[in-house]
C-alpha cells in the first residue's frame, strides 16, 4: 500500500464518482485550449484577391474566360498565373495583379496578350473573392502584399504567449493554488475571447490575442496539475494523456465553426462561448488534497475527504492525522538517511543533465524529442488546411486522429514499453511525411492520408514524452528536466507558424522538415534506456547506469515521487 498523501486514493478510489466528476468537468475547459490556439487558422485566411479595380467595368477578362464583373471570373482565376484584364465604360484597358495594376496605352482590341506600353500603378486598396471567405483580418485590415506579414505575425505572436503563459501561471498555481488560476484563467478565457471580436484595428487585436493565449496557456498548464492531484496512480497516465484528447476536440470544433461560419467576428464569438457553460459551475471546484496538505490547511482537507468519500459511497474513515503522520515519516527518514544528499540538490543546475558524455546525449535527445513533438503537432495542425481538398475536412482529421493515437499510446507504453512506443512512432511519422515527396501533385487525397499518419505518430510520441521524462532522471533534477523540456517544446510551438509559412514555396515542404527531423530523432531516441518496470532512480549514478545493467529494486516510495515530479 502506498503511504502519505497518495494513500488517500487507496482508502478513497482511483477514478470513482467524484474523481471523475471533477476530471471531466475539468477538462472540458481543455477543449476551448484547443479552440483558441487553433481559431487564428481561419481568422487570418486569406482570399483570392486583385488590385483594387477602376469603376466601371464593362468586361473582365483571364485566360480563355470572359465575364462582365469581377465575381464571374473568381472561380478560374489562379494567383501568380497572369493578370486579370478589364475595360471600363470610358474605353480604359487595365490589367490587374495582385499588388498592383497596370494601364495599356492606346489598345484597341481587348484581349489577353497585349506587348505595348504600360503605366504600372500601385494599389489604392483590394478586390477580394467572398465566395469562400466574407470576412477576415485580412480582409478587414488589407492585410496582403506589403502588409502579408503582418497576418503572418499572428500565430507566433500567439505561441510567444503561451510560452509567457506557462512560465507565469505554473508558478502563481504552486503559491496560491490550483482552484483560484483554474477560475481565474477561465474567466480571463471568456472575456478576451469575447474582446478579440470586438477589436477596431490589428494591433489591438494582437495584444488582446496576446493575452488570450497566455491564459489559455495558463489554465492548460494548470489542469494537468490538478487533474494529476485528483487522480490515483492506477490511472494517472491514462487521465494526463486525455486532456491532450481534449484540446484535439477544441481543433475539430474550429475546424466545424469555421464551415459553418465565415465572417471572422462572429465565428470567434461562438468558438468563445462553445465552453461558457464551464464559467456556471466552475466555482464549485475543490482545491487539491495534495495542495492542501502542503500548505498546512488539515481542516480543509479533512472536509475534502470527507466530501469525497461520501460522494464515492464510503463511510469517511480516513482522517488527515494519519496522512500526516506518514508524511512526516517518510520526511523524517528521509531527512536522516542523507542529509549530505540536500546539500548537494541545492547546488544542482541545468549543466548536470549534461555532466558525463552519456547524460548529455540522454539530455539532448529527450529536449530533441519535446522539440520535435511540439513542432509537428503545430505544423500538422496549422498546415492541415494548405493540404489541398477540403481545408475544413482536413483540420477536423487532424484533430480527430489524435484521439486514437493517445488510446493507442497508452495501451503500447504500458506493454511493450516508452523507449518501443516513442522511437518507432517519430520514425513513422518521419517516412510518412517523407513519402509526400513522391506523390504527384494531382494526388491530394494521398498527400493527406500520409499526412495524418505523420499526425497521428507523432501525437503518441508528444503524449508519452512527460512520463518518459520523468522516468530517466533521478529525483535531484527530475523536475529541471521536465521544465526544460517543456520549454523546447515551446520553442517548437513558437517556430512552427514560421515553418508552416514555408508552404508557400512548396506546399508540402513544412510536413517534409518535420518528417526529416522526426525520423533523425526517432533514430536517436532508440539509443535511450527502456524504463518501463525499472524503480525510479535517485542519484546521477543510479540514472545513468539505466539500461547498462540490472539495478537493485528500490523500497522508496517511487510512485509518489513521480507523480510529485509531474505535477512540477
Amino acid at each position: 500500500m502506498t503511504t502519505g498523501v497518495e494513500r488517500l486514493f487507496d482508502e478513497l478510489g482511483h477514478f470513482k464518482r467524484f474523481q471523475a466528476c471533477v476530471y471531466f468537468a475539468a477538462i472540458f475547459q481543455a477543449i476551448s485550449c484547443g479552440i483558441h490556439y487553433l481559431a487564428s487558422v481561419f481568422l487570418v485566411e486569406t482570399p483570392k484577391f486583385l488590385c483594387d479595380a477602376p469603376s466601371n467595368i464593362t468586361d473582365v477578362l483571364y485566360k480563355n474566360h470572359s465575364s462582365t464583373s469581377l465575381a464571374g471570373i473568381w472561380t478560374h482565376y489562379k494567383p501568380g498565373d497572369g493578370p486579370v484584364v478589364v475595360r471600363t465604360a470610358v474605353g480604359d484597358h487595365w490589367e490587374l495583379s495582385p499588388c498592383f495594376k497596370a494601364l495599356r496605352h492606346d489598345a484597341v482590341n481587348f484581349q489577353y496578350e497585349f506587348f505595348g506600353n504600360k503605366t504600372v500603378a500601385s494599389c489604392a486598396g483590394f478586390v477580394y473573392d467572398h465566395s469562400e471567405v466574407q470576412q477576415s483580418i485580412v480582409t478587414d485590415w488589407d492585410l496582403v502584399c506589403e502588409k502579408e506579414w503582418l497576418a503572418k505575425l499572428t500565430q507566433p505572436t500567439f505561441m510567444l504567449g503561451v510560452l509567457i503563459g506557462a512560465l507565469i501561471f505554473g508558478d502563481i498555481a504552486d503559491r496560491i493554488g490550483r482552484r483560484p488560476i483554474l477560475i481565474a484563467t477561465s474567466l480571463c478565457q471568456f472575456t478576451f475571447g469575447i474582446i478579440v471580436a470586438f477589436t477596431g484595428n490589428y494591433y489591438l487585436f494582437l495584444a488582446i490575442r496576446f493575452l488570450l493565449a497566455m491564459v489559455s496557456s495558463g489554465y492548460l498548464v494548470v489542469v494537468f496539475v490538478y487533474v494529476t492531484e485528483f487522480t490515483g496512480s492506477k490511472v494517472r497516465t491514462w487521465t494526463s494523456m486525455h486532456v491532450h484528447a481534449a484540446f484535439a476536440v477544441g481543433i475539430m470544433v474550429v475546424a466545424l465553426v469555421g464551415y459553418l461560419v465565415r465572417v471572422w467576428w462572429i465565428y470567434q464569438i461562438i468558438l468563445t462561448l462553445t465552453t461558457s457553460p464551464f464559467l456556471l459551475y466552475c466555482w464549485k471546484f475543490p482545491e487539491t488534497p495534495f495542495y492542501l496538505m502542503a500548505k498546512g490547511q488539515y481542516k480543509e482537507t479533512q472536509a475534502l475527504l470527507d466530501k469525497i468519500a461520501s460522494f464515492n459511497g464510503l463511510q469517511p474513515t480516513l482522517k488527515v492525522s494519519e496522512l500526516i503522520e506518514e508524511c512526516d515519516g517518510v520526511l523524517l527518514t528521509d531527512k536522516h538517511a542523507d542529509e549530505t544528499a540536500v546539500e548537494v540538490e541545492k547546488k544542482l543546475s541545468i549543466l548536470d543533465m549534461f555532466g558525463s558524455l552519456k547524460m548529455a546525449g540522454r539530455s539532448a535527445t529527450c529536449w530533441a524529442i519535446w522539440f520535435i513533438g511540439s513542432l509537428g503537432y503545430y505544423v500538422f495542425s496549422l498546415g492541415s488546411v494548405n493540404l489541398g481538398g477540403n481545408q475544413y475536412i482536413n483540420l477536423f482529421v487532424a484533430g480527430a486522429v489524435e484521439i486514437p493515437s493517445y488510446l493507442i499510446g497508452c495501451f503500447l507504453m504500458d506493454r511493450v514499453g516508452r523507449k518501443k512506443t516513442c522511437a518507432p512512432a517519430l520514425v513513422l511519422s518521419g517516412v510518412a511525411c517523407m513519402l509526400i515527396i513522391i506523390v504527384p501533385q494531382d494526388i491530394e487525397v494521398l498527400a493527406i492520408v500520409l499526412s495524418m499518419t505523420g499526425k497521428f505518430a507523432i501525437a503518441i510520441a508528444f503524449g508519452l514524452v512527460y512520463l518518459y521524462t520523468c522516468e530517466l532522471y533521478p529525483t535531484i533534477i527530475r523536475s529541471l528536466a521536465v521544465g526544460s523540456g517543456s520549454m523546447m517544446c515551446r520553442v517548437g510551438s513558437v517556430v512552427a507558424p514560421f515553418c508552416v509559412y514555408l508552404s508557400d514555396i512548396w506546399i508540402y515542404m513544412p510536413q517534409l522538415i518535420v518528417g526529416i527531423l522526426a525520423f533523425i530523432v526517432g533514430i536517436l531516441t532508440m539509443f535511450l534506456p527502456e524504463t518501463l518496470g525499472q524503480p525510479l532512480t535517485s542519484t546521477l549514478e543510479e540514472a545513468e547506469a539505466l539500461g547498462s545493467k540490472p539495478r537493485k529494486e528500490n523500497a522508496i516510495a517511487d510512485g509518489v515521487e513521480m507523480n510529485q515530479t509531474i505535477k512540477a
